[in-house]
């Protein structure tokens, strides 16, 4: 069975880019932010008017430069496969994407992944733009079922839905009108192995050596 090994949020830097690389995984996703009229590539989330970036357990200065989309795609040099995972409510995000990526001479293959479905959508009218459709709580992956029932509209190339929402019945129901069905966290190989068992053919992992042994399983 192929597996795709896709490195969660490491083309957020140039240092997890060039990583990734050497690993030679399939996929390097990254989550794009529209902010103040400029595409930014970063995890951690604006505070409104406070001068930091925050998560859960981490806190950046917002005065600290910024990654930006165009930047990151001017540094790959191997033509690597992007995920891009569009945060946000707002469809803008996806547009302003796509305009990007239409304005760039390169035409290399794109995922475009997101919980905001019009958004994906709107990276999708460039032709070499997969999409990929994300589910993360369970009115999220009952919404998605209901969508790729819907045979006059398309199916999208993937969907990413939790770990937690998967058992093999959903898996096999999902495979029957996507190319990919991914998942995330994979973080060990106890999670990895239940996850194969159940018939994901995408994995997303923060761990190299998770990623690694994806790639060894997948020949």
């Amino acid at each position: 069975m192929t597996l795709l090994a896709i490195a969660h949020r490491a083309g957020n830097s140039l240092a997890g880019l060039h990583e990734a690389n050497l690993l030679g995984v399939d996929v390097i996703e990254c989550d794009v932010h529209a902010y103040r009229g400029r595409l930014e590539v970063r995890h951690l989330k604006t505070a409104g008017p406070l001068p930091f970036l925050w998560d859960r357990w981490e806190l950046a200065s917002a005065a600290a430069p910024r990654l930006g989309l165009d930047e990151l795609l001017d540094a790959d040099r191997r033509g690597s496969l992007f995920m891009l995972d569009l945060k946000g409510r707002t469809a803008a995000t996806g547009r302003a994407v796509a305009e990007l990526l239409h304005a760039r001479a390169d035409r290399h293959p794109i995922l475009a992944c997101g919980r905001h479905w019009p958004a994906v959508e709107a990276v999708g009218v460039l032709d070499y733009v997969r999409p990929v459709l994300s589910a993360r709580n369970r009115a999220e992956l009952a919404a998605l079922l209901r969508r790729l029932e819907r045979t006059e509209r398309p199916a999208p190339y993937g969907v990413s839905v939790h770990r937690s929402l998967l058992d093999a019945a959903t898996v096999s129901r999902l495979r029957r009108r996507v190319e990919v069905v991914m998942t995330w966290p994979i973080d060990d190989v106890g999670w990895l192995d239940r996850v194969v068992d159940r018939g994901v053919n995408g994995v997303i992992s923060n761990e190299p050596e998770i990623l690694a042994e994806v790639r060894r399983r997948s020949g």
